[in-house]
C-alpha cells in the first residue's frame, strides 16, 4: 500500500497532468503552455513542479502515453462489446468518436505532436500508434484467420483513415460528426472487404502454382 505522502504526491502529479490537458484547445498547443500556468491551474507553487516532473517535456510525454493508453483501453472494451454481438466496424467507430467527443484535447495532443518539432514527442506518438496498429492486427489475425503480413497492412490502413477522420471530427457539429462516422464505417468496410478478397486471390494463385 502507498503511504500518505506517496498518495499525496500521486494526487498532485495527476492534478498537473489534468491541468495541462485542460489548457489545450483548438487554438492552443502543448508548446505554448508555460510551467507557471500549469502549476497555478493545479494549485501548486511553480517550484514544486520539479518534484513531479523533470521539465515540461516530461509532463508532455506522460500526457502522450496516457492519451494513447486511454484510447487503446477504450478500443479493447469495444472489442469486448463486439464479442457479445454487434458490428465490429460500427462499434469500433462509435467508440472512437466517443473518445474524441469526451477527450478532444487528448486526441489533439496525439495529432499535433505526431508531426511536431520535438523528436522525442514524435517518437512517443509513433510508438502509441504502433501499439494501436499491433493490437488491431492481433485481433484481425485471430478473427479473420489471415497471416500477420496481411493483417498488419490492413490494420495500418485502417488506423491511418481513422486518425484522419478523427482530425476532421474535432471541430464539427453533431450532424457533421454523424456523417463523418457513416463515411468512416463505409471506408473501413471497403478496406476490410478488399483485404479479404486480396488474400483469397493470393491463396488461389499459390494453389494454382503448386498444382
Amino acid at each position: 500500500m502507498m503511504g500518505v505522502r506517496a498518495l499525496q504526491k500521486e494526487k498532485t502529479r495527476r492534478s498537473l497532468v489534468e491541468a495541462a490537458f485542460s489548457q489545450l484547445s483548438a487554438e492552443r498547443s502543448f508548446a505554448s503552455l508555460s510551467l507557471r500556468e500549469v502549476a497555478r491551474e493545479a494549485g501548486i507553487a511553480p517550484t514544486s513542479f520539479y518534484r513531479h516532473f523533470r521539465d515540461v517535456d516530461e509532463l508532455g510525454l506522460t500526457m502522450v502515453d496516457e492519451s494513447g493508453l486511454m484510447l487503446r483501453q477504450l478500443m479493447r472494451q469495444a472489442r469486448q462489446r463486439i464479442a457479445k454481438g454487434g458490428s465490429v466496424i460500427r462499434t469500433s467507430v462509435s467508440t472512437f468518436m466517443e473518445f474524441i467527443g469526451n477527450n478532444p484535447n487528448a486526441f489533439r495532443l496525439l495529432l499535433r505532436e505526431r508531426s511536431g518539432t520535438s523528436a522525442a514527442f514524435r517518437a512517443a506518438v509513433a510508438r502509441e500508434i504502433q501499439h494501436f496498429i499491433a493490437e488491431l492486427a492481433d485481433y484481425l489475425e485471430i478473427e479473420n484467420h489471415m497471416p500477420r503480413a496481411f493483417t498488419e497492412a490492413q490494420a495500418e490502413a485502417m488506423v491511418t483513415i481513422v486518425f484522419s477522420a478523427g482530425a476532421e471530427a474535432l471541430d464539427v457539429g453533431v450532424e457533421q460528426r454523424r456523417q463523418l462516422e457513416e463515411r468512416l464505417v463505409l471506408q473501413l468496410r471497403m478496406i476490410s472487404k478488399g483485404a479479404y478478397y486480396w488474400y483469397r486471390r493470393e491463396q488461389e494463385k499459390m494453389s494454382h502454382h503448386s498444382e
